[in-house]
């Protein structure tokens, strides 16, 4: 276990790529606090048995990452029951989907808020500890529409493309520390919300789930199949390997083949 003794912080982690990815770092031995907002006895259960089935101390706390008085009890909470923090994961995110001239000030705050401004202060307030120690991994989530853009997003799109400004400026500070902070960029993943999108298409039309699924991917994925969440987690795995320690201010695709097009 090669990740053995070390402490990963991953937004977002009760469901999807974020709860892939607490799985991937726990069964190589890392500690992990998980988070997000979901019912209190959704997380616990998800916590409980994350931690049954790797044998490693797994945490959770639900701070609302609106709120940067909530993210530094988050830090401290995961400092003082697993241990300075090694790893960062930049996972929870919010979205809204309106035309840019209807688009509420409101979504626009929360979108910048914790799609932006949360992985700032985290990177803050862990950077310290893991320039003390000379190593630190930190993986912001950005995505396919941080280097493309789509319509009725625009919340999305730029707080996708803002995180890997942010990316890159940390990797160089980073650089003289053995500090690594890349950019994953997903293309469509088969998470809770892709999920909904599916169902909502399914009730606007006669069309049946694999009807919807082809049609959903014809129109972005060249593979013709969704990104696996346990795939994106084995790669954030592998940045937080040896191996990787060369390897940061890096946007990475995984896409079927989308930027390609």
């Amino acid at each position: 276990m090669k990740l053995a003794g070390r402490t990963a912080l991953i937004t977002g982690s009760i469901g999807g790529i974020g709860h892939a990815t607490a799985r991937a770092l726990a069964k190589d031995g890392c500690k992990v606090m998980l988070h997000g907002l979901e019912p209190p006895d959704v997380a616990q259960a998800a916590r409980a048995a994350l931690a049954a089935e790797t044998a490693v101390e797994i945490g959770l706390h639900q701070a609302d990452l609106t709120r940067p008085e909530q993210i530094e009890d988050l830090v401290r909470h995961t400092e003082a029951t697993l241990g300075p923090i090694d790893i960062l994961v930049n996972n929870a995110v919010f979205r809204h989907v309106s035309p840019v001239e209807d688009f509420p000030l409101e979504a626009w705050s929360r979108a910048v808020a914790v799609n932006l401004t949360a992985p700032f202060i985290l990177t803050k307030l862990v950077m310290a500890g893991m320039k003390a120690r000379r190593w630190g991994r930190i993986v912001n989530m950005s995505s396919n529409y941080g280097q493309t853009a789509t319509v009725n997003r625009v919340d999305y799109c730029a707080t996708k493309a803002g995180i890997l400004g942010l990316t890159r400026g940390v990797a160089l500070e980073g650089l003289p520390y053995g500090i690594t902070c890349n950019a994953i960029c997903p293309g469509a993943t088969l998470t809770p919300n892709a999920e909904r999108q599916l169902q909502t298409r399914m009730a606007a039309s006669n069309l049946s789930r694999d009807e919807v699924v082809e049609q959903f991917l014809t129109e972005r994925q060249p593979s013709r199949r969704f990104v696996d969440p346990a795939d994106v987690a084995e790669l954030i795995h592998f940045l937080c390997g040896h191996a990787a320690r060369e390897m940061t201010g890096t946007p990475i695709s995984i896409d079927g083949g989308w930027l390609a097009q």
